[in-house]
């Protein structure tokens, strides 16, 4: 047996130290660095047999053979869509979120929906509970199989017996390995046992789905190395008070970051919502002023989404300004066109702008929309419902054009929209029937357009 060896670790970001220090050097956090034993004894590969050591060659780019990377389809459109297709086999993929967001919830349904043999492992609860959870779904799928087991090597265990074709580890900040002397969820435990599964997965072309705790600012707990050993990083957002999810890719080897997954959860576990459009615009009896629609993209997917915005009278001295699910400081800059450029008095009055539906959008294809929507509420008069907005505002108070604006206006067109306005230096190639097509320069024409 080897002799074991300590080192000191950051437990907020993972920097190692040869040394205790108070302070982190690398993010600055008090009382963070604590002592673990990195090694207890000589380490063997995850089947725990010696192997013969196998040399790479150096080959040349032309002479590497490649085949069509093979993709297990996972018979769930929205995750297929945000992994890029499915899942590559020998991939690994980290899902992250907020505790009781559904994460769980998500990849039973997943490991339960695969028509291949499925070993779900879970460390945090037990068979029973997650046979409760598997009748709250109701699946029939007699393919998956369930593991209440946090030792790695046990685990590598039964995937020999059981052979089988995907793996679920819920969650990587359970396990532990006995080959480190550290608590489960340390530095050093996560980095070795994802290291482990990394090189089974490999090895074995098995695709594995890890899911990861997060720390009270919303990044995964544990070090930032465990993002850069995994193949794919998914995020599960969403506010628990609201029924939707949203599942974004902050990494993707195999595919698009950009690409947006959307669901829905219900008694019966989380519904695949395939016309995001229809729910995140409100559903009202009349016009109301201070809403406008605006057509914005998410990956390959269009979205039309509701814009609200409320202008008051400053009541206590200071005006506010407060955005939800849009950045606030866009917001000021597009306030300070409005009175620059088109003459329109906000700064002594409240500005509060909202993204119905609780997403969060960083498209500026929808600052027209927002323009639309403060001006509605500031002339307290409503926009039509079947009007929308598609457009970038600059800070001459020019109206930008934006990116595929066909894919947005056939979007727009598909849902029972009239009227869309656009950038006058928007090109358009095709024609469209049912809708009207509103081309605009400045900010002064949408003031003209809407309440002249």
């Amino acid at each position: 047996m080897a002799k074991a060896k300590t080192t000191f670790f950051c437990q907020n970001c993972g920097t190692q130290y040869a040394k205790w220090l108070g302070q982190c050097n690398s993010c600055h956090e008090w009382n963070t660095i604590v002592e673990e034993v990195i090694q207890k004894e000589e380490k063997r590969n995850w089947k725990q047999t010696p192997t013969t050591k196998k040399t790479n060659k150096a080959l040349k780019i032309n002479e590497i053979p490649f085949d069509k990377e093979d993709r297990i389809s996972t018979l769930n459109n929205e995750l297929n869509r945000v992994l890029g297709g499915g899942l590559v086999k020998g991939s690994m993929t980290l899902l992250g979120g907020e505790p009781g967001i559904g994460k769980s919830t998500l990849l039973l349904q997943i490991a339960l929906g695969i028509p291949k043999r499925v070993l779900y492992v879970s460390g945090e609860e037990s068979q029973s509970q997650i046979k409760m959870r598997a009748e709250r779904l109701q699946s029939k799928n007699t393919n998956c199989l369930i593991l209440t087991e946090t030792n790695t090597q046990n685990i590598f265990r039964a995937i020999e017996e059981v052979q089988p074709d995907v793996v679920v580890i819920d969650s990587i900040q359970t396990l532990h390995t006995e080959y480190i002397e550290a608590s489960p969820g340390s530095i050093s435990q996560i980095r070795e046992t994802t290291a482990e599964f990394i090189k089974f997965a490999k090895e074995t072309a098995t695709p594995v789905l890890l899911i990861g705790h997060i720390t009270k600012d919303g990044a995964i707990a544990g070090p930032k190395i465990l993002e850069h050993m995994v193949d794919v990083v998914l995020q599960f957002e969403g506010d628990r008070n609201h029924t939707y999810r949203i599942l974004r890719a902050n990494k993707n080897r195999f595919g698009s970051t950009a690409e947006l997954g959307i669901y829905e959860m219900q008694s019966i576990g989380l519904r695949e919502v395939e016309n995001p459009s229809e729910i995140l615009i409100s559903q009202k009896e009349g016009d109301l002023s201070g809403t406008a629609i605006a057509a914005t993209l998410e990956g390959m997917r269009p979205l039309m989404i509701e814009v609200q915005a409320l202008v008051s009278t400053a009541v206590y001295g200071t005006p506010q300004r407060s955005a939800t699910g849009y950045d606030t400081k866009r917001l000021n800059m597009l306030l300070a066109v409005l009175e620059k450029r088109a003459g329109f008095r906000l700064g002594a009055k409240d500005v509060f702008l909202n993204i119905a539906g609780g997403i969060k959008v960083d498209d500026p294809a929808i600052d027209l929309a927002v323009i639309s929507a403060i001006l509605s509420s500031n002339e307290d008069d409503a926009i039509p419902q079947d009007f929308c907005f598609a457009a970038e505002i600059g800070l001459a108070g020019e109206i930008r054009p934006v990116n595929r604006v066909e894919q947005r206006i056939l979007e727009a067109e598909k849902l029972g929209f009239h009227k869309i306005f656009i950038s006058k230096f928007n090109k358009i190639s095709k024609s469209f029937t049912s809708i009207k097509i509103v081309k605009v320069a400045k900010v002064d024409d949408i003031y003209a357009n809407l309440f002249a």
